[in-house]
């Protein structure tokens, strides 16, 4: 599959937390945890489950980072 995102991070999923319609994805990236609001529909197509390998494509035109 060919992409555009260059915003690619490798890690592995850590938790699956179905809601109704949304499920939210975390992943370890480097011990860092990035979470991912994607559908359940999407989690299941991709068979999602903790301890699996997972890469993180980021696209967006706009990237805010700050300090809290």
């Amino acid at each position: 599959m060919k992409l555009s995102a260059r915003n690619q991070l490798h890690g592995k999923v850590v938790e699956v937390k179905k809601g109704q319609t949304t499920a939210h994805v975390r992943v370890d990236v480097g011990g860092a945890i990035i979470t991912a609001s994607i559908t359940n529909e999407a989690v299941d197509e991709l068979g999602l489950a903790a301890g699996q390998d997972a890469l993180a494509v980021i696209k967006a035109s706009d990237v805010m980072v700050g300090r809290p």
